[in-house]
């Protein structure tokens, strides 16, 4: 019995400009330059992340295909349970590599960044739609036989390259293939192009790869952080309220409490973050069900109260943490200059709600000037955030935070977060679970635009749902109507439900 010999199968997944395209190069030149005959194909994504795309590449010994009298022929796709060697540019894409097949115990090294980059379905969900990273971790470890996996985007950033480098690095460190190192680094070099920070970043993650264990399966590799020291703010009104939150409030909950604190002094100032102690005082009083309902309380009231208005927005694309985090994402380089551009719409409900109240219903009413500010404000426009006249624009609409209390938008969501306590307050008296659920549908009202007022609608019917059922709903039913409006902003799984449970 003879066994046909196969060519080394490598599946190579990345994003648009992670360097796909120059890694599944490398790799046929390695080979190439080393006595195998080698074949790429790609197949392009759609819209997915910039682009995610499938590189496959087959290397197959030229000596054996002589020997063979001929060529061998080699496939233009990866096939399930077919493939040698999985690169991965990030975690998601190592879970789709998993999710097609392409991975199985038996046969495949799979090499991953653990690194996220989230899908436009995560970013785009109504409530929290991520992936949860240790369930892709843990189902990549049992789907391979080998699991190579670190922080590949750190590596590259440390080393000023690309995740392709590291890629190539941490697949030189596996020695699945029958190249040594210095074959490795003589394809980067031969491609002339950015060789002294490829590399580096080759270098660091071949001796990363190569520490790994053989039979790699935890599920995570990430050592757990040193707890952050107590805050000790110089600001004597701010030290005041951390100090608040440590005496009243129980230990479990101080952590969200603390952080809730800190998004609105950062939002508005300590005064607004005093109020936001203040009603969560009202719902401890009330209630003794060991904190569930003060902890999921204390996130979404901090949500909540720092909604997303026009100064908010304003405010974030002006500040120097922004162009900061901006210019090392694009790794702008001396001598370059960078322009960013933001595309904005505000609607004239927005305007209107920026203003103060009294003169933000009356331009909310059907007359002349409300026509005149819609028709302006009907088109977007374009702001250049970089250009002195861009910037100052925004930066004087930020500025406005002083007068926040005053306006419209404020008097709006100050009157539906204090009903929203009082129905919080009331299931809290009979039904806890039940008043925890209620807390939970703020997930629904978040954003701007088109984006919160749908939200707010269907966050408006299950409030009227409750209402309705009175101390009949039972939590696990308000939980399912939640999931359903959370499912479909439209509104259309939410009405189903509703029609389900006799609540339309």
């Amino acid at each position: 019995m003879t066994t046909t010999p196969q060519p080394i199968k490598i599946a190579i997944l990345a994003m648009g400009g992670e360097g796909g395209g120059v890694l599944a190069d490398w790799i046929v030149d390695l080979g190439e330059h080393n006595g195998y005959i080698a074949q790429t194909t790609s197949v392009p994504g759609v819209a997915q992340r910039t682009g995610a795309t499938i590189y496959y590449v087959e290397l197959f010994p030229a000596e054996q295909a002589r020997r063979d009298g001929g060529r061998p022929v080699l496939a233009l796709m990866p096939l399930p349970g077919d493939v040698d060697v999985v690169l991965a540019s990030e975690l998601m894409e190592a879970g789709r590599a998993v999710q097609r097949g392409l991975v199985t115990p038996d046969r495949t090294t799979l090499i991953a960044s653990t690194h996220r980059v989230y899908a436009i379905a995560e970013k785009t969900a109504m409530g929290d739609g991520r992936v949860d990273d240790a369930e892709l971790l843990a189902h990549a470890a049992r789907a391979a036989k080998r699991f190579v996996r670190f922080d590949m985007a750190a590596a590259a950033e440390a080393a000023g390259s690309v995740v392709s480098a590291v890629l190539f690095g941490a697949l030189a460190g596996t020695g699945v293939l029958p190249f040594g190192r210095a074959q490795f680094e003589a394809t980067i070099e031969r491609g002339g192009v950015g060789v002294k920070a490829s590399l580096k970043a080759f270098g660091a993650a071949c001796a990363q790869a190569s520490e790994a264990p053989a039979a790699d399966t935890a599920a995570a590799d990430t050592p757990p952080e040193p707890a952050a020291a107590p805050a000790a703010p110089r600001d004597p009104q701010v030290a005041a309220l951390l100090q608040r939150v440590r005496s009243g409030f129980p230990a479990d909950a101080q952590h969200l409490v603390t952080e809730g604190v800190r998004r609105l002094i950062d939002y508005q100032d300590p005064a607004y973050a005093a109020l936001y102690l203040d009603r969560l005082d009202r719902l401890a009083r009330g209630t003794d069900d060991g904190g569930a309902l003060l902890r999921a309380a204390a996130r979404h009231l901090a949500l909540w109260m720092s909604y997303e208005d026009t100064i908010r927005v304003a405010d974030l694309k002006t500040r120097d943490s922004r162009f900061t985090r901006v210019h090392s994402e694009v790794r702008l380089q001396a001598g370059q200059q960078l322009a960013i551009s933001e595309f904005m719409h505000p609607r004239v409900e927005e305007i209107c709600e920026t203003l103060p109240a009294g003169l933000g219903r009356w331009l909310a009413r059907p007359h002349a000037a409300h026509r005149l500010v819609a028709r302006m404000a009907r088109e977007g426009r374009v702001v250049t955030t970089t250009s002195l006249r861009g910037y100052l624009l925004l930066w004087g609409l930020a500025r406005l935070r002083g007068i926040r209390r005053r306006t419209l938008r404020y008097q709006m969501e100050n009157a539906r977060i204090e009903q929203w306590l009082d129905r919080i307050a009331e299931a809290a008296g009979h039904n806890p679970a039940l008043a925890a659920e209620i807390a939970q549908c703020q997930r629904l009202v978040k954003g701007y635009g088109d984006t919160h007022a749908r939200g707010l609608a269907n966050y408006q019917r299950l409030m009227e749902a409750v209402q309705r059922a009175g101390r009949h709903l039972a939590p696990a039913t308000l939980r399912e109507l939640r999931e359903a409006a959370l499912a479909d902003e439209h509104g259309k799984a939410l009405q189903a439900a509703l029609a389900r449970h006799a609540l339309a």
